[in-house]
């Protein structure tokens, strides 16, 4: 049943992983200055400046993770997927691109994964009692991102929405900074649209009741003087 889309989602993995493999590519000429050959381990950098500069084959190390500066959450990104090999992929991906971005990133948490059946018969009729069973498993991982602008935020998620790997799905949970005073401001709101006044409330009301009082006797006054004068009509005739 799941034979040919399992087939097709592994060639098209295949393929992606071929495009955008950074696997070094051979000089040109070997007069190349020394000061253009990308940076390798063996030399003297920091583990910042070598995540954020340009190696060749960097997919195949271990992303660099930056450490958390205040602790405040940014953004939650969740990944899900069937295939466990290709879902890791990606979020390794996810992580070389946060690291790259200066966007300090957790490390990825493995949730429970979601099994499905199904039981279906084999077929209507000769074969009604013979049953068999289909089984999905959903794998999902999730990391945190903390201390980064909200306008970085968004790019990571472009980009990872845009270079997202087949067979794996995403979802992003951002985390907005409200400025400061907003809750001054959302109190005075509501406190606002309050009926807390209550002797102000109490003259309203006694003002409405006296204005329905005047009419209803201006209406039976009316009333009343309608009904003497159809009474003394026949009268006079």
């Amino acid at each position: 049943m799941f034979a040919r889309p399992c087939r097709s989602a592994a060639s098209a993995l295949r393929g992606y992983m071929r495009f955008n493999s950074t696997t070094a590519v051979p000089a040109a000429s070997t007069s190349a200055s020394s000061s253009a050959t990308p940076p390798t381990l063996d030399q003297q950098l920091s583990e910042p400046a070598y995540a954020a500069s340009v190696v060749h084959g960097r997919s195949v190390r271990a992303p660099h993770y930056l450490p958390k500066t205040h602790g405040i959450p940014a953004a939650t990104l969740h990944f899900r997927g069937y295939h466990p090999r290709a879902l890791d992929f990606f979020v390794h991906f996810a992580s070389h691109a946060a690291s790259a971005l200066g966007v300090p990133l957790s490390k990825p948490v493995h949730l429970p994964t979601q099994r499905r059946l199904w039981t279906v018969l084999r077929g209507p009729f000769v074969h009604k009692k013979s049953q068999e069973n289909f089984e999905r498993k959903t794998h999902k991982r999730v990391v945190k991102a903390w201390d980064a602008h909200p306008d970085v935020v968004d790019m990571l998620v472009q980009y990872l929405e845009k270079h997202i790997a087949p067979g794996v799905g995403m979802r992003a949970v951002k985390w907005r900074r409200a400025p400061v005073g907003v809750g001054q401001k959302t109190l005075e709101s509501v406190l606002g649209h309050m009926r807390l006044d209550e002797q102000v409330r109490a003259e309203k009301v006694k003002a409405l009741g006296e204005q329905i009082v005047q009419q209803e006797l201006a209406a039976a006054a009316g009333a009343a003087k309608e009904g003497a004068l159809q009474k003394t009509e026949p009268e006079s005739s």
